[in-house]
């Protein structure tokens, strides 16, 4: 089921464009708050509280603002935030290659995601990567000095500063050193003092300044934060309560299925005051409504309401999907 939304969305999209020269991976995890007896329910020490662990992809389309969901992959509550993400993003780069074979694909991920393993393969399979990487003690040495300038910097003007700059770093377990973009920042707030901020992201965009590369390519990902967000205030993928695991990811993706159908009425909603609009209020606008159902041989006829509000929204919408009015 995994494989057939994956596969199902991007046909989709494959109909719609016909050239694409970039596509953005994003992968991100969220927590799943459990109550009873779920199996491969754990505490989570970050979380604070008994929960899943769900792994949700992500892809984006380049001039497209909307992140179409392709992966949804419940986990146990105590799963490090790698397991499972290689066997599912190898699956997705070759679905992709197979839709779109010229597309350039880049993977962008936080810090809790690179390993020596993602790292190899990203390269060995030609995409391009900007991965969030956790601050070490050999990491805030080799940025000593940068750190020094902005803190230098800070009490010259008393507002918050920030400096980007490019280092070389290799962990132990990596095969080779990297780029590494740095973010150097003091953050400044009235009554409080000051407060470093600094932060890396590992990246093989050898031709992007430091400050693209942060501000571009990065930043951006909070986006997916959005549409999780979205997810699970709109149609409740929380929702969990089954005592079998194996159940509990039937309905994670039947409402990653969900999602997928609203943001193709989302896509064709353009004329109409949702095309920019939460899953939730196209599902409570749209289809929460009473109507009236007349089936016949040859057609089926709605019939709504005078009082319906979001009638003429809901005209356009059905029209451009190929109903006929009536």
């Amino acid at each position: 089921m995994g494989t057939a939304l994956t596969q199902r969305v991007l046909r989709r999209q494959r109909r719609r464009r016909r050239k694409i020269s970039r596509i953005t991976i994003d992968f991100d995890l969220t927590h799943d708050e459990t109550h009873g007896q779920q199996s491969l329910s754990f505490f989570n020490g970050f979380y604070r509280c008994w929960c899943y662990l769900p792994l949700l992809g992500f892809v984006r389309f380049e001039g497209d603002p909307e992140h179409y969901l392709v992966a949804a992959v419940l986990r146990a509550g105590n799963a490090p935030a790698t397991q499972g993400l290689l066997p599912v993003l190898r699956r997705l780069v070759e679905e992709l290659r197979e839709s779109f074979p010229k597309a350039r694909l880049r993977l962008r991920l936080d810090a809790g995601f690179p390993s020596p393993e993602l790292l190899d393969y990203a390269e060995r399979e030609g995409l391009e990567y900007v991965i969030g990487l956790a601050k070490n003690s050999r990491l805030e040495e080799l940025t000593d000095d940068t750190m020094a300038r902005v803190r230098g910097a800070v009490e010259k003007t008393g507002e918050s500063e920030r400096l980007y700059t490019v280092c070389r770093y290799g962990a132990h377990s990596w095969s080779r050193l990297r780029r590494v973009v740095v973010k150097a920042e003091v953050t400044v707030f009235p009554g409080r003092a000051p407060r470093d901020n600094l932060r890396f992201v590992v990246t093989n965009l050898e031709h992007r300044s430091a400050q693209q590369v942060w501000e571009e390519d990065y930043c951006s990902r909070g986006e997916v934060e959005n549409r999780i967000k979205e997810l699970k205030d709109g149609l409740k993928i929380d929702r969990t309560s089954c005592s079998s695991f194996l159940a509990n990811q039937l309905r994670v993706l039947m409402t990653a299925a969900a999602y997928a159908i609203l943001q193709e009425l989302r896509a064709h909603a353009g004329r109409t005051r949702f095309a920019r609009a939460q899953v939730g209020t196209i599902r409570d606008h749209l289809l929460k409504i009473g109507t009236r159902v007349v089936v016949s041989v040859r057609r089926i006829v709605l019939h709504f309401p005078d009082s319906c509000p979001a009638r003429c929204d809901w005209r356009r919408l059905a029209t451009a999907l190929g109903a006929r009015p009536g």
